[in-house]
């Protein structure tokens, strides 16, 4: 339940039409306000000074008294109605009236300025008297306001990371071990210390002419004896250096849903896969470790635009470290964390606090993580097939089916939103099954269960995804990145299924939009371009420059609506965030060009002019034209 909000600012209505003196005085009294009341006076002139008295006694009373408004805003576009309120008519507006932390009103200027009142003196007063503080701050000429946007599957913590040691573009395996040689030259406190844990993130094997050792680590003599764990670009695979395999010692023969990767003598190549990672030995990341990774993906998620972070996968480090953020009110962005499952530990569902809404909404945790499968880059994403490329695997599933199943069961009676990783067509079919059987009799609407990723079905199964009221979780940048290799993997039947956007929603399915970032860039532009196109940012694809399987695209109505209401509807916080309406939250995302009319091509070089959340400007500036 929302906070209760102070009396209204306006009193023009929200929709935008013009109030008259009558409404005005019930509004006024609605608020617990006695309005002055305007008689038949034999006088036109003392009429209108009376009215004047009253007006000018009651406004001082209220501007000087506890009642007054605190950081009280309009947000306005001079150029007509270019804030998007994203709400269920899809209404745009000239006006946003911020009221503290909330949305107290929307309309036009117009209702701002008074001019709808029939006494141009009486117009003049009540302006002044509604809005004794109230500044109005103009976007600058061609941008847009929408409600603040959300990415609703990323890993922050991994994204401070991957900017530790930056694998991305690196050509080679030699090229890769130069950047981690080079940041360790570049580390005072690493250069002398061989035992510090080196990490990092986002090297990209596909690129490369075969899988990387702890041998081409060991080579460099400024590597050579130090612990190295270096995460791939999508986080389905580890690469360690010599010293981390020999810490990490006994390891298994085989691992169920993952792989040691070994040579021709058995030995380990120091490539991990899936749950094979597990078995990786390396200690918790420190309070430090956690400070500068957190600020660097919240510095760089303000100049995105972002205002909330569903973070797909919290370790108990990690969670811990949000919520002393949010217990102490320092936590500077929204994050809707999933806890990870670990099939090892035992059942915690009925045991472990729901976090809601903790620090004004700040960090909340109600949903838990579960993998089903792999990833298709890496060849462990479930199929009912074979891959076209390997036909000795369809790759594999993580956990058994009965541990799937029953955990899927257990979270769900014990309240928990269930989010579960699903690639391959038999992964997300397994899925479906396990949903299927446990929501019988129940309200999915209270539980809204979650396909993360969702990327291969077969047509039957996108069908039951809209019926059992399943949310799809995508990633549109992926299928920009994984379309150029797709076809190669699943033949030219099978990749037809592959990120079928517009045939998931047309199932009745709803979508909200993720980037996986730091797999894919963070900027939600780029996941709103991808899945209108279908093409690369140079508006190439293999299909020609209208996009992959252009039968997919979506609408930007639609996309917009993926990384803002439904977002918020996948976390709960509908009735809060995720539209510019009264009552909600004062989140907002001023783009420098409208995205919803502007020419495809120049989507990608649009910029974020300023992020807001709870009405205050985290990010940039706004123009304020008092």
């Amino acid at each position: 339940m929302l906070p209760q909000q102070p009396p209204a600012i306006s009193d023009s209505a929200v929709n935008g039409t013009k109030a008259s003196n009558v409404t005005g005085q019930k509004k006024m009294k609605a608020n617990g306000i006695q309005a002055p009341k305007v008689t038949k006076a034999k006088s036109r002139f003392f009429g209108r000074f009376g009215a004047l008295i009253g007006l000018t006694s009651l406004w001082a009373a209220i501007r000087y008294s506890n009642w007054a408004p605190v950081s009280s805003y309009a947000l306005c576009s001079r150029e007509g109605d270019f804030i998007y309120t994203v709400d269920q008519n899809n209404t745009n507006v000239q006006c946003v009236v911020v009221q503290g932390a909330h949305i107290s009103h929307t309309g036009s200027l117009s209702d701002l300025t008074g001019h709808s009142s029939s006494y141009p003196i009486l117009g003049a007063i009540a302006q002044v008297f509604a809005r004794p503080s109230l500044e109005i701050r103009f976007i600058p000429p061609g941008s847009i306001v929408v409600p603040g946007v959300s990415d609703s599957h990323a890993h922050i913590l991994e994204y401070g990371a991957s900017h530790e040691i930056p694998f991305e573009g690196s050509p080679t395996i030699a090229d890769a071990v130069s950047r981690v040689r080079d940041a360790i030259l570049n580390d005072p406190d690493t250069i002398n210390n061989k035992t510090k844990w080196i990490r990092g993130s986002g090297w990209d094997h596909t690129v490369w002419s075969s899988l990387p050792s702890a041998g081409d680590l060991d080579a460099d003599p400024y590597i050579r004896g130090r612990p190295v764990v270096l995460q791939s670009k999508d986080y389905h695979a580890v690469w360690v250096s010599r010293e981390v395999i020999r810490l990490s010692l006994p390891l298994p023969d085989s691992v169920e849903g993952g792989v040691i990767v070994r040579d021709e003598s058995g030995q380990p190549t120091g490539v991990f896969l899936d749950n094979a990672i597990r078995y990786i030995k390396q200690p918790d990341l420190t309070n430090d470790d956690l400070r500068k990774r957190f600020k660097i993906a919240v510095d760089h998620a303000y100049e995105r635009g972002l205002t909330s972070i569903h973070d797909a996968g919290l370790d108990p480090v990690s969670l811990a470290f949000f919520k002393e953020q949010a217990d102490n009110g320092l936590l500077p962005i929204r994050i809707y964390g999933m806890r990870h499952f670990n099939p090892n530990e035992a059942f915690w569902g009925n045991s472990t606090e729901i976090i809601i809404g903790t620090d004004e909404y700040r960090l909340t945790a109600r949903s838990v993580k579960i993998f089903a499968d792999g990833a298709l880059r890496t060849g462990g994403a479930a199929l009912y097939e074979p891959y076209y490329d390997n036909p000795d695997t369809s790759g594999f599933m993580r956990l058994d089916d009965d541990i799937l199943f029953d955990a899927i069961r257990k979270f769900l009676q014990n309240g928990w939103q269930v989010n579960v990783h699903a690639i391959g067509d038999r992964a997300n079919g397994l899925v479906l099954d396990a949903f299927e059987a446990s929501l019988k009799g129940v309200n999915v609407t209270a539980l809204r269960p979650r396909l993360e990723h969702a990327q291969m079905m077969t047509r039957n199964d996108m069908k039951r995804l809209g019926k059992l009221g399943v949310i799809a979780s995508v990633q549109p940048t992926h299928a920009i990145s994984d379309m150029w290799y797709a076809q190669d993997r699943l033949g030219p039947e099978r990749v037809k299924l592959l990120y079928a956007f517009r045939s998931i929603i047309d199932s009745g399915a709803r979508i909200t939009f993720g980037s996986d970032f730091p797999v894919e860039s963070m900027n939600p532009l780029s996941a709103f371009y991808a899945a209108i196109t279908r093409v690369s940012p140079d508006g190439k694809s293999p299909h020609g420059p209208n996009g992959w399987f252009p039968e997919e695209r979506l609408s930007r109505v639609e996309a917009l609506r993926g990384m803002t209401i439904d977002p918020a509807y996948s976390s709960f916080t509908e009735d809060i965030l995720g539209s510019i309406e009264a009552g909600k939250r004062a989140d907002f995302t001023i783009f420098s060009r409208d995205i919803m009319t502007i020419p495809v091509d120049s989507i990608l070089n649009t910029q974020v002019v300023a992020t807001v959340i709870d009405g205050k400007t985290v990010y940039g500036t706004l123009d304020c034209d008092v």
